[in-house]
């Protein structure tokens, strides 16, 4: 019986792209392949599904593609001189054509990769570190050094990972590709192989200074710059200063998380700022001129007479300029009414002198007292 047309098998023109044949053949892979048509229909599936991987494997590789288009099925027929025949791997090919979908399945890896030679290419994991900086320090920005751990090649064996004499060979179980195939029905899977843990590469008698590894773990000086308005828990990304890859992959990268420690006076509430300023009895009372904090200088407020205690005051631009932000946050003072302590007798008799003054005029110089007090009294009837 003479075999179908490739082109017509896979319903695609004579002049379809490579993306046109593997969408073609993902599409009748998954309607015919047999574990997906168990059944009455189950021989006739599988025979269309050889058939569709057939067609596949031809006209995906372009030598075979080429000669199949000259001189038709004579040009890759192995009887007839050809470069080699159809369906060799069994249903080896549905695993290959559907490989970026189900890559965990047969092999893939996060930031994993081949290298001509076969063997897996890893890359390196990343690396945290926990920095702590001053609320002055997160305002203005910093620059600083840190040490992070590195891998330097091992000078014993220079990087060969085997004992100084001696040299690695080709891994028996993997033939040096770093991967093996399992079958599993109609699936063929492929795994890191577990002798050479992907290297390709045995080491009979490891070196004794670095272990069989090649490398050896020590310390590097890094220099960082915090920016200017940085905040509590954000990361700055130091670009392949992580773990070094496997077999030649890339670096992984350097997270550095800033921990802002608490200060002594101030919050921080976005790009706001918070603190609490004591004010006396007589001066709360009296009113006047009582100097604050900020993060650069000092600032002057201006207490009206009888603040209270709990009053806030607004002290514009001198918060701190957060890192996406186009002007400075604002400083919050709340006022803290203090009692006075240790008194002396004197200071005691004069304010008793002064409790009775202010008891003879009633309760204009207690308005919140006043007010709470009718509450009580609602509250009460």
């Amino acid at each position: 019986m003479a075999k179908r047309d490739y082109y017509d098998i896979l319903g695609v023109a004579k002049n379809a792209t490579e993306d046109d044949i593997k969408k073609a053949y993902r599409k009748l892979a998954m309607k015919h392949h047999p574990d997906r048509n168990q059944g009455v229909d189950t021989k006739k599936s599988e025979e269309k599904f050889k058939e569709a991987k057939e067609a596949y494997e031809m006209l995906s590789d372009a030598q075979k593609r080429t000669a199949y288009d000259q001189y038709g099925h004579a040009g890759v027929d192995p009887n007839m001189g050809g470069r080699g025949g159809p369906g060799q791997e069994g249903f080896g090919g549905f695993a290959e054509a559907f490989g970026d979908i189900f890559g965990d399945i047969f092999g893939g890896q996060g930031g994993g990769g081949r290298r001509a030679g076969g063997q897996q290419v890893y890359r390196g994991s990343d690396l945290s570190y926990a920095m702590e900086i001053t609320l002055e320090e997160a305002a203005r920005g910093k620059e600083t050094q840190i040490r992070v751990p590195s891998w330097e090649s091992c000078e014993t064996c220079h990087g060969s990972g085997a004992k100084p004499g001696t040299s690695a060979k080709t891994c028996p179980t993997c033939n040096g590709s770093g991967t093996v195939h399992l079958r599993q029905g109609f699936f063929s899977i492929q795994q890191t192989c577990p002798h050479c843990h992907g290297s390709g590469k045995i080491i009979p008698e490891p070196c004794t200074t670095c272990s069989g590894q090649g490398k050896i773990k020590k310390q590097k000086t890094l220099e960082v710059k915090i920016p200017a308005g940085i905040s509590e828990g954000m990361r700055i990304r130091s670009a392949g200063n992580g773990e070094p890859g496997t077999n030649g992959g890339p670096a992984g990268d350097l997270y550095i998380e800033i921990r802002v420690k608490a200060h002594e006076i101030f919050e921080r509430d976005g790009d706001d700022l918070h603190c609490s300023v004591p004010v006396g009895l007589t001066t709360a009372a009296l009113g006047g001129t009582i100097e604050v904090p900020t993060l650069g200088s000092k600032a002057e407020i201006e207490l009206p007479e009888g603040t209270q205690h709990g009053k806030t005051f607004r002290l514009r631009g001198k918060g701190i300029k957060g890192l996406r932000s186009s002007y400075p946050g604002d400083l919050y003072c709340h006022v803290s009414v203090e009692t006075p302590v240790k008194l002396t007798e004197h200071q005691r008799k004069l304010l008793k002198e002064l409790d009775e003054s202010f008891r003879k005029s009633g309760d204009r110089h207690s308005p919140n007292a006043k007010s709470w007090t009718d509450r009580v009294k609602d509250l009460f009837k």
